[in-house]
C-alpha cells in the first residue's frame, strides 16, 4: 500500500556502483518513479523472489519513466559479500540494472548506512520512491507482482495528472517500429 503521508526519501550512501556509468543519486533520479531494490546476494528471498521481480520490472517498464536500481546492502557475511564476489554475481545472474553498494555502518555497526537511515528490516526490501523524491512505499520480503505493478502504475499516473488530479497538457503521441501510442 502506498503511504499516506509520503516523506523525502533519504539519500543514498554507496561506496560503488555496478552496470552504471556515474553514481546514482534520488537527485539525478528526480522526475523518474524509482524502484530501489535492497538484497544480500546470500539471501535465498532476494536470489529466489527480490532480483527476478527487480529484472521482470525493469524490462515491462522499460519505456516509462521508470528507474529500478539494486542496493547491496550486507549486514551478516561481510567477508564474503565483497565487491569482486558482487561483480561475478551479477554477471552470472545477468542483473543489468544499476546496483550501489550500501556504505557500511559507522563503529562497528553492522546494519549498512542507507538501510539504517530507510529503517529496513532486512532483505530483500522494495522500495518506491516517486518522481519528487518522496518514499511511497516500503516492504520487507516477497512482494506480489501486481501489487507492485498497480503501485508503480499509480505512481506514473500522479506524475501524468499532477498532484491535484488534474490531466496534464497532452504530449505527441510516441512512435516507433511496434507502433504509435496514444498521448500520454
Amino acid at each position: 500500500m502506498l503511504l499516506a503521508r509520503p516523506r523525502p526519501a533519504p539519500a543514498w550512501r554507496t561506496t560503488r556502483w555496478f552496470n552504471t556509468d556515474e553514481p546514482l543519486s534520488l537527485e539525478r533520479l528526480r522526475g523518474r518513479v524509482v524502484v530501489l531494490y535492497a538484497f544480500q546476494m546470500l539471501c535465498p528471498g532476494c536470489v529466489a523472489h527480490g532480483l527476478p521481480q527487480a529484472k521482470r520490472l525493469a524490462e515491462l517498464f522499460a519505456r516509462e519513466p521508470v528507474s529500478v536500481v539494486g542496493l547491496h546492502t550486507v549486514f551478516e557475511h561481510h567477508e564474503a559479500m565483497r565487491p569482486e564476489a558482487l561483480a561475478a554475481f551479477l554477471h552470472e545472474y545477468r542483473i543489468g540494472f544499476p546496483v550501489g553498494v550500501d556504505e557500511p555502518g559507522e563503529g562497528g555497526d553492522p546494519v549498512p548506512r542507507t538501510m539504517r537511515a530507510y529503517g529496513m528490516q532486512g532483505t530483500p526490501t522494495s522500495v518506491l520512491i516517486d518522481p519528487a523524491g518522496n518514499l511511497r512505499a516500503q516492504t520487507f520480503g516477497a512482494t506480489d507482482d501486481l501489487i507492485l505493478g498497480a503501485q508503480i502504475g499509480m505512481l506514473l499516473q500522479e506524475a501524468r495528472t499532477g498532484a491535484d488530479g488534474a490531466a496534464a497538457e497532452p504530449s505527441a503521441a510516441a512512435c516507433d517500429e511496434e507502433g504509435c501510442g496514444l498521448p500520454a
